[in-house]
């Protein structure tokens, strides 16, 4: 079964472009023309052409379900913060044959680490703790933990959170520890914890970890975890269907976790909330989760405008940041073709780049009984959910075809980056001086190094030789590339031949012309082409 929701129409940001300070009148030096509007969507049809795609996104899943004996299995595809698709297919209860559904409630296992950053985040921009405390200011008992050297630095909230605390992976034996409780909790702190490393000097991949960000969580805001989660991001995004703890779950929609053995699918129990509820605890429903990480995908890009709680946009945008490497991998792509994967972790959050998307944010989740994963690409406003209840249920390569499918469309771009006047104004002059040399507006367009860097006298000589070989040129509409708003390339059509613009502004108001090179285009470098390849 699956469902298409309607198309939100795209708003539409308004850029206050500057503000006198006081009484003082602003100069047009002091003008903030460096300022852009935020980049944007320039395809009104972007969501109808990527609906397109979503029958061929459904019939990959379901695909994959059959193939692997997932009993049942959720989905959903998320446009612009919005959940704009669900699917589902199978069963939630094999022996009650009751089929998936829209609300049914699976858990999400290790994605619930987002959630525990999220409000380590919080009480950090509440002024409650410091990402760079040290661990045992908040946990007295690690305060006779023994590193494995003498020169460890103290382990802190940002070593958790970026699983470079030191301790070892530990997947197989952190999710028997779900259920545990507080007090058990307590005796496993007396004894200490085991160190594979230093802290700070490498990734390694911690349930433990986010255990004990839990119980940060719990100290800084004088609240249980769990009550914490409820009150100030649960219901603040209207979560109705999601929940630390199973037995609150309506049985009407709650999905039962399965193995699959000698044939046969064999139910796994339902571990209870406990003291590591915060490494892998949650449960949820597609719409729910469908709602978080439009959260995520809605902080992008920066830009002016009210915040909505929980999290400000800032917060929301440095939790999708890379803060902890991995050592980098080279598969192939369906194609055969070589493909770089690159990235490490944020703040309970994966981020990754490859050759074709520079920007990946998302995190799996594995216990007995079910298999989840979010994906999404911030420039591009498009993101991935999905669930299944067989153990460890791999959502990768189809979540990997699933993006192929949208991009079949031609509708899966990134947003335009937006110039800054000042680059209209850097562009307009730099086309001035093609067309004609004029050296006091050459020199109104310079910042300090300009001519320092290479003389007054060799540009005029460039651009004379350019104009002498190549006959007229004409400005081509657009940017052949513009990587942020100081920094951009275009294209001059000429009568034999063609040119390419290369323009940095400085950081100085006004923002002038720092670096310029005027290329013929057959020698200059493709600056188009994928950056690994």
């Amino acid at each position: 079964m699956t469902r298409t929701l309607s198309a939100t129409t795209l708003r539409l940001l308004a850029v206050l472009f500057f503000a006198s300070i006081g009484t003082l009148s602003v100069s047009a030096a002091d003008t903030p023309d460096y300022r852009a509007p935020p980049p944007k969507f320039v395809d009104p049809a972007r969501l109808e052409r990527l609906a397109t795609a979503f029958p061929a996104v459904d019939q990959l899943m379901q695909q994959f379900t059959s193939r692997e004996h997932v009993p049942g299995a959720a989905w959903g595809i998320i446009v612009d913060g919005r959940l704009v698709h669900v699917g589902v297919t199978g069963v939630r209860d094999v022996a009650a044959a009751a089929p998936v559904q829209s609300d049914s409630v699976f858990r999400i296992a290790s994605m619930t680490k987002s959630f525990t950053a999220l409000a380590i985040l919080r009480l950090r921009d509440q002024g409650k703790l410091s990402l760079d405390d040290r661990v045992d200011r908040y946990i007295p008992q690690l305060r006779k933990q023994r590193y494995p050297t003498t020169d460890s630095p103290p382990l802190t909230i940002r070593h958790l959170l970026t699983h470079s605390a030191g301790f070892p992976e530990d997947n197989p034996w952190g999710d028997q520890q779900l259920a545990i409780s507080e007090a058990q909790f307590d005796r496993l702190l007396e004894q200490g914890i085991a160190m594979s490393n230093a802290p700070g000097v490498a990734y390694e991949y911690s349930n433990y970890g986010f255990a004990l960000l839990g119980r940060i969580v719990s100290i800084a805001s004088g609240k249980p975890y769990a009550r914490y989660i409820e009150q100030h991001v649960l219901q603040p995004l209207d979560l109705r269907n999601t929940t630390l703890e199973p037995a609150t779950v309506s049985a009407a929609q709650l999905a039962q976790g399965y193995r699959y053995e000698d044939g046969l699918w064999k139910r796994e129990p339902q571990l209870a909330d406990g003291a590591f509820g915060a490494m892998g605890g949650m449960l949820t429903s597609i719409e729910d989760l469908g709602r978080y990480v439009g959260l995520y995908l809605q902080a992008w890009p920066a830009r002016d405008g009210a915040d909505a709680m929980p999290l400000s946009r800032a917060s929301l945008r440095e939790m999708q940041q890379l803060w902890r490497d991995r050592r980098a991998t080279v598969g192939r792509t369906a194609q055969g073709e070589p493909e770089l994967n690159a990235g490490g972790y944020g703040y309970g959050l994966r981020v990754s780049q490859s050759c074709r998307f520079a920007h990946v944010v998302a995190h799996s989740g594995g216990l007995p009984g079910f298999g989840s994963q979010m994906r999404w690409l911030p420039e591009y406003g498009v993101g991935l959910i999905a669930f299944g209840n067989r153990t460890y249920t791999s959502w990768g390569k189809p979540f990997d075809d699933a993006l192929e499918a949208l991009a079949s469309t031609g509708a899966l771009q990134p947003r335009m980056i937006e110039p800054a006047p000042a680059l209209v104004r850097a562009r307009a002059g730099v086309s001035a001086l093609l067309e004609r040399w004029d050296e006091q507006k050459a020199r109104e367009l310079a910042a300090m190094n300009l001519f320092l860097d290479r003389s007054l006298d060799r540009r005029r000589a460039e651009i004379e030789r350019l104009r002498a070989e190549l006959g007229v040129c004409r400005e081509r509409s657009g940017y052949v590339s513009i990587e942020n708003a100081l920094r951009g390339q275009w294209r001059y059509d000429c009568e034999r031949g063609a040119v390419l613009a290369t323009v940095t502004l400085a950081p100085t108001r006004p923002a002038l012309i720092q670096h310029l090179e005027l290329q013929k285009l057959e020698a200059a470098a493709e600056s188009t082409a994928p950056a690994c390849r």
